[in-house]
């Protein structure tokens, strides 16, 4: 994507994290803020949080059993508390000011300077919402990225090692993966040839190298994937695993979660756009259709492969599709969307049920299978599914205000490997040294005993169900 006119363009339209305070760039056009945008922010940032607090909660603790369900809604609820806290005092200044490459400053430290009055860019010159919108947006999702990582190792880890990974994995993992690719100057920088040369070089490094992530494809998904992959080979295996049987002890919930968490991602997908317009709405039909042909892709081969079709591969299929559209929501057509989500139905069906028997490793609630593995598909299909000839949309030039020429999927996907690549090994070293530090401070699993009886009995004292 970089440089694909010969200038430094860096103009991709419509980026999840890539808002910037009104103080990074003179504005070249009046700044307004518009209270339709304002409205719509607000709804799409109360969706996030139902999507963790009920919905992934409900989700993961349905596929558990009922002996570590209220251990699960705990951690999670926890989780969600302690980094929206982290996030106010230093987390989104490190995100979302100008620093290097890769980590942002501390000049907005615990919201330093920010008022009723300060705004945040959109996607559209002169446009702007109201930066303590902003703030709480971004806030949802630096919370249940963390969140989705316990599914790798669920039933087996101590809740002060998760919480305590938690700090350092926030800190050091995902607020400079949001950096690296959503931090930009904004549209507004953007007026000429040697301006925007200028804008880009400020820029996340991941941005620099031209990787689209509209919603969190690599700062969400992979990233989280990777640390639950890492998390679950370093932790080890369920007592009994592969040698007795471990059910969901609620699909009922887990359903419940499920559609939670399908209704949150339309704030999580078309809240990323920051305007309420035809961008957002195209945003939204693409979230629809690509859970909904996940959902049938996965259902589809559980039935030819197991010869009967269920209610968990279903829920687990759609969270797929989601995943997958993710990145590439803001960029491709609706028919592009409902390939992406066929292809990431089967794919992860596959990587869930073969792939994770061959490697043999425990991932509880297929935190890796679904959003690793979900996530690398829809980071990479981004570059197909945008082309203006499959339907998408293409990458706007904020210089000529016009649909950069000559789209090339292969230039494209140079670029979403690198946000690919960059994720993966910043996860995955990040995350061993965070599992390491929790394991020498806090021991990481607890004892067979513990573990046996259940965690909700023994770590938290109270249990999910009196019958």
């Amino acid at each position: 994507m970089k440089y694909l006119t010969g200038m430094a363009l860096f103009a991709l339209f419509g980026l999840s994290g890539m808002a910037f305070a009104e103080e990074v760039a003179a504005p070249a056009v009046q700044a307004t803020v518009n209270k339709g945008d304002t409205a719509w922010m607000i709804v799409a940032t109360v969706l996030v949080a139902l999507m963790v607090i009920p919905g992934l909660a409900l989700f993961y603790g349905g596929m558990v059993r009922a002996k570590n369900m209220l251990s699960i809604l705990m951690q999670v609820f926890v989780i969600f508390s302690l980094t929206a806290i982290m996030w106010a005092t230093f987390g989104y200044s490190v995100a979302f000011t100008e620093g290097n490459a890769f980590f942002g400053g501390f000049s907005k430290a615990f919201l330093k300077g920010i008022t009723p009055d300060s705004m945040a860019g959109t996607f559209s010159k002169g446009a702007y919402v109201p930066e303590f919108i902003y703030v709480a947006f971004q806030l949802t999702f630096s919370a249940i990225t963390p969140a989705l990582i316990i599914g790798a190792f669920a039933e087996r880890v101590k809740f002060s090692a998760v919480l305590l990974f938690t700090v350092i994995w926030f800190s050091f993992c995902y607020l400079p993966m949001a950096h690296m690719v959503w931090f930009w100057a904004g549209p507004d920088a953007y007026t000429d040839a040697a301006a925007a040369e200028t804008a880009g070089a400020t820029a996340g490094f991941l941005f620099q190298k031209g990787a689209l992530d509209f919603a969190g494809g690599t700062v969400v998904h992979i990233n989280a994937g990777i640390a639950g992959l890492v998390g679950c080979l370093m932790i080890g295996k369920r007592i009994g695993y592969g040698k007795e049987f471990i059910a969901p002890h609620s699909v009922t919930m887990n359903m419940i979660g499920a559609s939670l968490l399908w209704i949150g991602w339309f704030g999580f997908n078309a809240g990323s756009n920051l305007e309420a317009n035809g961008l957002a709405a195209l945003v939204f039909v693409n979230t629809l259709l690509a859970a909904a042909a996940a959902t049938l892709a996965w259902m589809g081969a559980e039935w030819a492969v197991r010869g009967k079709p269920s209610m968990l591969g279903a829920t687990s299929g759609a969270v797929a599709g989601l995943v997958a559209i993710t990145p590439a929501c803001g960029w491709s057509g609706p028919m592009g969307a409902i390939g992406l989500g066929l292809v990431v139905g089967a794919v992860c069906f596959w990587s869930v049920t073969f792939l994770k028997h061959a490697m043999s490793y425990d991932d509880s609630l297929d935190a890796f299978g679904v959003h690793g593995v979900g996530g690398i598909i829809g980071a990479l299909g981004t570059a197909l599914v945008a082309s203006p000839d499959l339907g998408g949309t293409g990458v706007w030039d904020y210089v000529t205000n016009a649909t950069l020429p000559d789209y090339s999927v292969l230039t494209q996907l140079a670029s979403q490997a690198w946000g690919v690549g960059i994720a993966i090994v910043w996860s995955g070293v990040v995350s061993f040294i965070a599992f390491k530090i929790a394991d020498v401070a806090l021991g990481l699993r607890v004892s067979e005993a513990t573990e046996r009886e259940g965690l909700d009995v023994t770590e938290h004292g109270e249990t999910a169900y009196h019958v």
